[in-house]
């Protein structure tokens, strides 16, 4: 099941909850009671050891020359 993160505004702190994706919207209480809560944007991690020396590099300006745009095989891609 997935984990959400809120943040309670009345006093700051920042909760997690797990809940079914098709909840993820209702209304959360923090542990505090406070009702006046904001769901967080979540970041995903992607990749693994964090190294420079494997890092994938970044992908050449559109109309260098490279074989179609990488975000949607180049039909978004000017």
């Amino acid at each position: 099941m997935p984990r959400y993160e809120y943040r309670c505004r009345p006093c700051g702190e920042t909760f997690e909850l797990s809940r079914p994706m098709a909840e993820s919207s209702d209304p959360a209480s923090c542990p505090a009671g406070h009702e006046d809560t904001v769901k967080l944007l979540s970041t995903v991690a992607v990749g693994g050891s964090g190294s420079s020396s494997s890092a994938v590099p970044a992908p050449s300006p559109a109309g260098g020359g490279g074989g179609g745009g990488g975000c949607c095989g180049g039909g978004c891609c000017g």
